[in-house]
């Protein structure tokens, strides 16, 4: 890596713009930057870091990276000129900016922004590479080979860190290795088997938990017949114990079902017979209520008897005055009709003159009649007036056509007065909607392996939780199949221990023995109990193929997962899923931006081509609209001689109304109220003639049913309602009095009422115990069936538990054992090394083997680092640093160094460490260093030495960068970069090397 050129714009302590050419500062291979204390000097290093990685070194963040010197206007920017890896970049950062607004006063803010670019050399010209923030952070990382943490202390080497690290204690030195090394993924490493350590042990634990919980639970359920052991969970010998008690337990309980078997047997005869005299007695007392019952209603009935009779008597007169019902009506309509008929006459009578009071139906009909020939003679004359009527319309209308017309020229004159400025504004749409299709095709080509890669790496995750269970169900697997074959291994020998008694049951007297020959079997071996025969053999072999066969199907798809997890870690490499994700969605939501910008384009165009035809259209009205002003002239004349006449016209008509239309209104309501007073008048007439004739037909009607009068008929006759209420009282009597002779002459019920009372409580309360006593059997016996299911079902569950936890038990004690190994507390590791130290131990080995290289030039061969892993007191080993003094041959800690000792070991330790970092890095060349202070303590031969080795840096074109306040260096480094304070802001000033 080679700086070429730093442009600063308000930033830090600088108001203005200044430029740093490194180039001519590196020429002269050791450059110095000095200036007074507050000028700038470390905010020149801090925009180097801000340009390449968009933040500054950790002790200086959090504040603001723009200059207080700078003017409002002025955005803050840093560029920065570099070639790396062969490749020549330009990168430019500008942090978020609160400037004057342009409009209006206040302030807006700006977003922060990056570019970045490449020089093109065969083109001789920049070409934009990117300005997303992410994707030039991780350019820019991955060409370096090193994080912002890891840059800060290769290439900008703080002298102060390194002195503290010569006298920091093991835990501060394994911080700063592990930051610069990222050693993290070994304590995760640690922090994983002590993860799974502890993990196991408690699943250990919970299962000798739930061991115990299943005891008391078979306790609870056999009550005082189990006794638990006093063990906790953990110890050795709980299973064993438990299995026993649940065994004594269940025997117990079993011989308590049998007893309780017996008495709920008994208990059911019991309350058989207690049911059956139950439902006797209570026969018994149903009859007796019923007769007595019957007695009670039928004295009730004789107590209502003259209430009957005068019914009776009452639904007979209603009965005959349902023959005069018919008449009452008629005379009752005819009434209403005649009521209705005179105050109808009397109403319209009340509307006419006075003149009118005493005329007749005929009269009044002749009055109708000429008010209605006097209305007819009328017509023309409203004819008239309905067109005089429309011509003021119409002359209206003129006058609203007029003023629409003068708003249509008005609008059109405006929008096409700003017809230029609106086609304009639609041209920019269409070319920003043009540039964003053309960016989401772009995005578009990138997103297809982004998303390839991101489901290869879901896939890859996935896999590898599969390939752990996997795993598992390989591990079972085995080991079923070796029980399973040390199961048929033993049953075989078993048979072939009794095969002389399975040979034996085959011999027949007289008949050769298959072993010998004899024909006589004196005494044949006889099978002694537990014998395996051919049969049991057979299927524990079965039994052990099929487990083999599990067992390979289960490592041949353990096989398959391993090679899809392969092939997609392959493919998504070794990138989180979390931060491919980001990216994708970084990515989708950068194309779904420029596709929203680019959906635009067609309603720009469409909206553009509307805005031509609305262009058009106003300039068509406009012209349609002078040709209408110019017609309505000539029309408007016409209209106005025409009124004239129609209003000389209506004025003889109307009279002394105010319109002709009035006029004949007055004339119709005066013909409408004559026509209905005659019809009301010959109305009333005829509904008295009518009401006279029902009168004389209900008196005949009422002689002849028997009445006196038609009052009495009247008063006879029923509503439906009070019939239907009668006849129901009436057949209510006659249905209870059957019910009553019927009651009465059961011969159950008569018998039933000649015995004493029955005693129903007794039978009651005799059938109800032995029900209770029924009841508690049952309820004993059920609980005796779920004691012994329940201690069968636990019983069984604490046993498989047992086999479960037996692989548990192991797997936790070989996790135990690597956690405290990696951990550094295990009895076998004697340095008590953690993992992560042991791998940091290892990095300061070599970054005291490439210090000591430049340390022995510098202290003139006097001294030398070297690397010790003892323990100091009692704490851990492996980060020790000690230096061998040359003079004495003695050895001893870094924290007995003099200042100016400290600072050249400080600094080979910087520039060693540098080194291995870089090689740790990939190798990637690093062609521009800086030094920060400490060369103040130095005398002038050692710094001579010290500038010597600086000097040797300059080796293969690399320059060094020395940042000081020593005077004396100003005198023996030509090429210098001051910075100098001022009260608006600091420059920087550049002298070349001679």
């Amino acid at each position: 890596m080679r700086l070429h050129r730093l442009d600063i714009t308000a930033f830090g302590p600088f108001g203005g713009a200044q430029r740093v050419d490194f180039r001519e500062l590196s020429a002269a291979g050791l450059f110095l930057l000095h200036g007074p204390t507050g000028a700038g000097k470390t905010s020149v290093l801090d925009a180097v870091c801000y340009a390449l990685y968009g933040s500054v070194p950790g002790a200086r963040q959090g504040g603001s990276l723009r200059s207080d010197h700078a003017e409002p206007g002025t955005r803050t920017e840093v560029t920065l000129e570099l070639t790396v890896a062969g490749r020549r970049l330009e990168l430019t950062r500008q942090p978020p900016w609160e400037r004057p607004k342009k409009r209006g006063a206040g302030t807006t803010l700006d977003k922060a922004q990056s570019w970045l670019r490449e020089y093109d050399a065969s083109a001789g010209a920049w070409k934009d590479l990117s300005r997303s923030h992410q994707e030039i952070g991780e350019e820019i990382t991955q060409l370096l080979g090193m994080s912002r943490e890891q840059f800060c202390q290769v290439v900008l080497l703080p002298q102060g860190d390194f002195a503290r690290f010569l006298r920091a204690d093991a835990e501060a030195r394994g911080k700063l290795l592990g930051r610069l090394f990222d050693t993290h993924r070994f304590a995760e490493v640690e922090k994983r088997l002590a993860d799974r350590r502890r993990a196991a042990e408690a699943e250990v634990r919970t299962g000798d938990a739930e061991l115990l919980a299943d005891a008391h639970r078979m306790q609870q359920a056999a009550g005082d017949a189990m006794e638990l052991p006093g063990l906790t969970p953990g110890e050795p010998g709980l299973a064993e114990a438990i299995t026993g008690a649940a065994a004594v337990a269940r025997c117990t309980a079993r011989e308590l079902l049998t007893i309780a078997h017996c008495a709920r047997a008994a208990a059911e005869s019991a309350q058989v017979a207690a049911d059956t005299a139950l439902a006797d007695v209570r026969e018994t007392a149903r009859l007796q209520r019923r007769f007595a019952e019957a007695r009670e209603r039928a004295g009730r009935l004789e107590e209502r008897a003259d209430a009957h009779r005068a019914d009776r008597t009452r639904m007979e007169r209603a009965r005959k005055a349902e023959v005069v019902a018919p008449a009452l009506e008629l005379r009752e309509i005819a009434e209403t009709e005649h009521r209705r008929a005179a105050d109808a006459e009397t109403r319209t009578r009340a509307l006419l003159p006075d003149t009118f009071a005493d005329a007749g139906a005929a009269g009044l009909a002749a009055a109708a009649r000429r008010a209605a020939e006097e209305l007819g003679g009328l017509e023309s004359a409203r004819r008239a007036e309905q067109r005089l009527g429309r011509l003021v319309a119409e002359r209206a209308d003129l006058d609203r056509q007029e003023r629409a017309d003068e708003d249509v020229l008005h609008d059109a004159e405006t929008w096409l007065g700003e017809w230029e400025a609106t086609r304009a504004a639609l041209q920019t749409r269409i070319e920003s909607a043009q540039e964003a299709a053309t960016r989401a095709e772009q995005l578009a080509v990138q997103r297809e392996p982004a998303q390839s890669r991101l489901g290869a790496a879901r896939q890859r995750d996935t896999l590898a939780r599969d390939t752990d269970e996997a795993q598992t169900h390989v591990l079972a697997a085995r080991e079923r199949a070796t029980e399973a074959r040390a199961h048929w291994l033993d049953l075989k020998e078993q048979r072939l221990n009794g095969i002389a008694a399975e040979l034996a049951a085959s011999l027949v007297d007289g008949e050769p023995c298959a072993v010998c020959g004899a024909t006589e079997h004196p005494a044949p071996a006889r099978k002694i109990a537990g014998h395996v025969d051919r049969e049991a053999e057979e299927r524990a072999l079965a039994a052990y193929q099929r487990a083999d066969e599990r067992r390979a199907e289960d490592e041949r798809r353990l096989g398959l997962v391993r090679e899809a997890l392969a092939a997609a870690t392959a493919e998504a490499g070794d990138t989180p899923t979390e931060q491919l994700t980001q990216q994708a969605e970084e990515l989708e939501r950068r194309y779904e931006e420029a596709r929203r910008g680019a959906s635009g384009l067609h309603a720009a165009h469409e909206e553009l081509r509307r805005a031509e035809q609305e262009r058009e259209r106003r300039t068509a009205a406009q012209q349609e609209a002078a040709l209408r002003t110019a017609s309505r002239v000539a029309r408007r004349d016409t209209l106005e001689r025409e009124r004239a006449t129609l209003e000389e016209e209506l004025t003889q008509a109307r009279g002394d109304a105010e319109s002709v239309a009035v006029r004949a209104a007055q004339l119709e309501r005066r013909t409408a109220l004559l026509t209905e007073a005659a019809e009301a008048a010959r109305a009333a007439e005829d509904t008295a003639q009518r009401l006279k004739d029902a009168d004389a037909r209900l008196a005949d009607a009422a002689y002849r049913a028997g009445f006196d009068t038609p009052r009495a008929a009247a008063d006879a006759l029923l509503d439906d309602a009070a019939h239907r209420e009668l006849q129901r009282r009436l057949d209510e009597r006659q249905s209870e009095e059957a019910a009553v002779r019927a009651a009465l002459a059961e011969p159950e019920t008569v018998a039933a009422a000649q015995q004493p009372p029955a005693d129903l409580a007794g039978a009651e309360q005799a059938a109800a115990a032995a029900a209770r006593r029924l009841r508690e059997a049952a309820s004993a016996r059920d609980a005796a069936v779920s004691r012994c299911t329940e201690l069968d079902r636990l019983s069984a569950r604490s046993i498989a538990a047992v086999r479960r936890l037996a692989p548990l038990r192991a797997a936790h004690d070989r996790v135990a054992r690597l956690a405290t190994l990696t951990a550094g507390t295990s009895a076998d590791n004697e340095r008590r090394m953690r993992l992560e130290s042991y791998v940091l131990a290892a990095r300061l080995e070599q970054v005291a083997a490439a210090a000591t290289a430049r340390l022995r030039r510098m202290s003139s061969g006097r001294y030398t680092l070297v690397h010790s892993d003892d323990r100091a007191g009692r704490g851990r080993s492996g980060l020790g640093l000690h230096v061998v003094d040359a003079w004495t041959g003695r050895e001893r800690d870094t924290a007995t160094l003099s200042g100016g000792e400290t600072f050249f070991a400080s600094l080979a330790l910087a520039l060693g460490l540098a080194d291995v970092v870089t090689d740790e890095a990939g190798g990637v060349r690093l062609d521009t260093l800086f030094i920060d202070e400490g060369f103040g303590s130095l005398d002038d031969q050692t710094l001579d030495e010290v500038l010597d080795v600086l000097d040797s840096l300059r080796e293969r074109d690399r320059s060094v960068g020395i940042v000081s306040h020593v005077p004396d260096l100003r005198r023996r480094i030509h090429a210098q970069l001051e910075v100098v304070k001022a009260r608006s802001g600091s420059v920087v000033r550049q002298r070349a090397g001679e």
